[in-house]
């Protein structure tokens, strides 16, 4: 092998070690494209943006950083959060805009373009795998998060936001996991109805702007706007866009497809109710002909299907209910017709009729690909709470779920639809103190449990659930939290995709000098 082609890989391996992104394959040596297994090594980088939790003044916010316990990792590294569109001490713009307020200098569509400041943000200082660390925020200041973790602390680091918000719109409980910037978003299940007030929150960590397109889908196809067309995001800034300024139509179901043009950003949709409370629409997971929406919580007294179908093709699906017995039809909905380019939406009403239970959806005669996700409510009469359940990817090697305070407002969700699946489930230290604790579980094939979780002994603080497959088939995971106020029965629901805290690399011996010819 020559020298360009070892240090190639080298590179390729730094890279991917480094972003998190897959690395590049090629045919093996021998010439008869045979690929060789890739190994699987610890990134070395996470970047996590976390969204401006609320603009209540009742707010109060908490935020916990967590990374799990990995093999192979080296000592050290860090964890640090910072506000997004920070000013320097002496009131010049640090954020590209060229605005000395450090405001994002957007207005467009209606961006609030937040000038929050350093002192706004929470204090939040990992020390160590295994054990979270919380920090604290109250009222509207408190600004967007850009996180960067490195070293021992890169790989599966995840940040939990949760915000209760005691009256007025989207009163409740508001939790999310901070995402890793991307290119493409979709949210079905958004609202432009009178009740109802949702932002796109776009979240720019780079050091150049990014330009981004919000398209709208309502249940007679594109909403057309130029108002979302072409947003810019400032380095380092966050950009609340409201979507009545994008649209006049009153729609109660939409489909909200954020592209980006130029750069990368983190987007995420708040979903706010006048009636009903509020919570944070994650993105749902990629197009696909089948989706798992799992942790429909079991004293759900109402959910909402919403689905949308991207492209010019219409899909068929088969609606399922996996339940702690198997897999069951809900009545009446055995079916739902989408069609393209459209968004669909059916009440399911209070379908998992008081046990777990996690929405699968399979294609029918067509494999076209769709997104979808729940509304969910509990309560009722003035004292329901809302809650959005996206679609998800499955769990794969790992992930965790941080902000956990005690059993009893915690539920962990598991459903193996495919087939039965062994799960280790391990309840970190806490945040102040506690051992952790380790469970396993077998989940039968087409259910989905409500498992007991394990709570760390000793307790003091909050603490992770770490949730990783042993063997069968596919597992996807859905943690809820619980915080109960006045009557109305807040809680939020966030599925549990891969922590992509390892990537592939090729092995030592692979020959990427292919890759230089092309």
């Amino acid at each position: 092998m020559n020298r360009t082609t070892l240090s190639l890989i080298a590179g390729t391996t730094a890279l991917a070690a480094v972003t998190g992104f897959a690395a590049l394959t090629a045919p093996s040596a021998s010439g008869d494209n045979t690929d060789k297994a890739a190994a699987r090594l610890p990134v070395e980088q996470t970047r996590l943006l976390c969204p401006e939790p609320s603009t209540s003044d009742l707010a109060e916010t908490s935020y916990t950083s967590y990374t799990p316990l990995s093999k192979g990792t080296g000592e050290g590294g860090k964890a640090e959060l910072g506000a997004a569109g920070e000013q320097s001490g002496d009131g010049t713009d640090t954020t590209g805009s060229g605005k000395a307020d450090g405001t994002s200098g957007k207005g467009k569509a209606g961006g609030k373009g937040t000038a929050k400041k350093q002192s706004d943000a929470p204090s939040i200082t990992p020390k160590q795998p295994g054990t979270p660390a919380t920090g604290d925020s109250s009222g509207s200041d408190t600004p967007a998060l850009l996180g960067t973790a490195t070293g021992g602390l890169a790989p599966g680091w995840t940040v939990q936001e949760t915000t209760e918000v005691s009256a007025g719109t989207g009163r409740g409980l508001l939790g999310t996991a901070c995402t890793a910037p991307d290119t493409d978003f979709w949210f079905p299940g958004a609202a432009t109805s009178a009740s109802r007030t949702d932002y796109v929150h776009l979240t720019n960590p780079d050091d150049s702007a990014a330009v981004v397109d919000i398209e709208l889908y309502g249940k007679d196809g594109d909403l057309k706007s130029t108002v979302g067309e072409g947003i810019t995001v400032q380095p380092h800034a966050s950009e609340p866009v409201l979507l009545p300024t994008l649209t006049n139509a009153k729609q109660d179901d939409l489909t909200v497809h954020v592209s980006v043009r130029t750069g990368r950003v983190s987007a995420a949709v708040q979903a706010l109710d006048d009636r009903s409370g509020g919570d944070w629409l994650d993105a749902a997971a990629d197009p696909a002909p089948s989706l798992v929406l799992p942790g429909i919580p079991k004293d759900a007294t109402d959910v909402r299907l919403i689905a949308f179908a991207p492209g010019d093709q219409d899909a068929d699906l088969k609606v399922h209910l996996a339940s702690p017995t198997g897999s069951l039809t809900p009545a009446g909905n055995e079916t739902l017709h989408v069609k393209g380019g459209m968004t669909t939406a059916v009440d399911l009403g209070d379908v998992t009729r008081g046990e777990a239970g996690s929405l699968v959806l399979t294609p029918g005669d067509s494999h076209v690909p769709v997104v979808a996700a729940l509304r969910v409510l509990r309560g009722k009469g003035d004292k329901q709470e809302t809650a959005f359940i996206p679609a998800t990817a499955p769990v794969g090697a790992r992930a965790s779920a941080a902000g956990n305070s005690s059993a009893k407002d915690t539920t962990l969700t598991l459903a193996a639809p495919a087939g039965a699946a062994t799960v280790k489930v391990t309840a970190s230290a806490g945040s102040e103190g506690g051992t952790a604790l380790t469970k396993q579980y077998t989940i039968k094939g087409g259910t989905t449990q409500d498992v007991d979780a394990p709570v760390p002994s000793g307790l003091k603080g909050t603490y992770a659930l770490t949730v990783e497959p042993v063997s069968g088939g596919p597992v996807y995971a859905a943690r809820t939290l619980r915080a109960d106020a006045d009557g109305v029965p807040g809680f939020t629901v966030q599925p549990l995709p891969d922590d992509r805290g390892t990537v592939a690399v090729p092995e030592a011996d692979q020959d990427l000098s292919v890759l230089l010819t092309k």
